[in-house]
């Protein structure tokens, strides 16, 4: 029995909103925080886990022992996991992140080692009959793809991938998607970006020859394989900071024939209409850690602006609408003078719960640390287990609605 009990989807949290790198730091959050979360929100039956497996502890699980010891200790504790998160490759939390978070990107064999141990570890915890899926960094930093062959070194570099999660998927019998999360400022920054990347360099000749290649494969096969093993992972808040409908932005995927092994549902801040008040109350959310995106809609023109700092030091448009990529605790619909983008969430859940199959469902509000204190004032495990029961009411509604 799954926590949302709907069409057999996964619904968990990330525990990237907890700070921890080595396998021991994983192991301890998992003790501390996770089963803290299971017991306020599935008491009784078996909770799944969407991990953020640092490089580090990526390494020293590829040990047997390590590996084999991290598994049971789930199981003993009533956990299963079946999606990673596999973008921040190290340090995540007390200290500058920024754009280092997309570092090392697809165009460095770093990243490609990393996801490669991430899949052995996945193929190994998951159930049996459970489909798993990792998310990844959208190719690189969106200046990094401008050297010659850029995409098509990125293109090239997930393929092989592919052919990795093929193999998994004959060998050891547990299908593994990738799934590539477009954000603001990055390579696959929108919708319409990724559906091209797809069309153009992954579901491209010379891609799929040399997945065949790589796989062990007929040509004729290279594509539906493709297709089971890298999709695009939705990111609720990117979708909305960069004005796009995330349902719009599923629905796109899906006429694409481009699939969603996982959604992160998350919601970011927005600002109807930039207000002297509301500006200089948002300094709050400027913080060291975290890059925070922004898009500026002013008329039809949006201005995109790399961090909130550069936003808010540029000449203000009076009345102009703001989105800022900061994850906010979805169950917020307002945040003093702000809203969230939480109204472009709903519409996607009332689509997922009348969908004959829905994709991992994962919250991932991970600016807890640094989100003002006003706005976090319960225990964090409380304020997860709120953001998956709103999930949860949300879908029930819907399928209610539906019947």
């Amino acid at each position: 029995m799954h926590l949302s009990t709907l069409n057999d989807a996964e619904l968990t949290y990330c525990t990237n909103v907890h700070a921890g790198e080595s396998l021991a730091e994983v192991r301890a959050l998992v003790r501390e925080h996770v089963t803290a979360v299971k017991r306020l929100v599935a008491p009784s039956i078996p909770f799944g886990v969407g991990l953020r497996l640092a490089a580090a502890a990526a390494e020293e699980l590829q040990q047997p022992q390590a590996l084999a010891e991290f598994r049971a200790e789930l199981a003993d504790l009533g956990l299963y996991c079946f999606t990673l998160n596999g973008f921040p490759y190290g340090a995540f939390h007390a200290t500058r992140v920024k754009e280092s978070v997309y570092e090392p990107d697809w165009l460095s064999p770093a990243r490609a080692r990393y996801t490669r141990h991430l899949a052995s570890t996945l193929a190994e915890l998951l159930p049996q009959g459970v489909s798993g899926s990792i998310s990844t960094v959208p190719g690189c930093f969106k200046p990094n793809a401008a050297a010659p062959e850029a995409e098509r070194a990125m293109a090239f570099a997930l393929i092989d991938m592919v052919a990795v999660l093929s193999d998994i998927a004959r060998s050891k019998g547990r299908h593994i998607a990738l799934a590539l999360e477009p954000e603001p400022e990055c390579f696959l920054e929108t919708t319409d970006e990724a559906v091209r990347f797809f069309e153009q360099q992954l579901l491209g000749r010379a891609a799929l020859s040399r997945l065949a290649e790589a796989a062990d494969l007929e040509p004729s096969q290279a594509e539906s394989v493709l297709r089971r093993h890298i999709g695009v992972c939705l990111d609720t808040c990117h979708a909305s900071v960069e004005f796009e409908s995330p349902l719009a932005a599923y629905r796109k995927l899906g006429a694409a024939g481009i699939a969603v092994p996982k959604v992160q549902l998350s919601a970011g801040l927005r600002i109807p209409s930039a207000t002297p008040e509301a500006l200089s109350r948002l300094h709050a959310f400027a913080d060291g850690v975290y890059l925070h995106q922004t898009v500026v809609k002013a008329g039809a023109e949006l201005r995109r602006y790399l961090d909130l700092p550069d936003a808010l030091a540029a000449p203000p448009e009076p009345g102009a609408e703001w989105r800022v990529h900061f994850h906010v605790p979805i169950f917020m619909r307002e945040l003093g003078v702000f809203e969230s983008t939480q109204s472009d969430l709903l519409p996607l859940l009332a689509e997922l719960a009348q969908a004959p199959s829905c994709p991992h469902l994962e919250v991932e509000t991970y600016t807890w640390d640094v989100l003002p204190d006003e706005f976090r004032n319960v225990p964090i495990e409380q304020a997860i287990a709120r953001e998956l029961g709103f999930v949860l009411n949300a879908l029930g509604s819907a399928a209610a609605g539906r019947a």
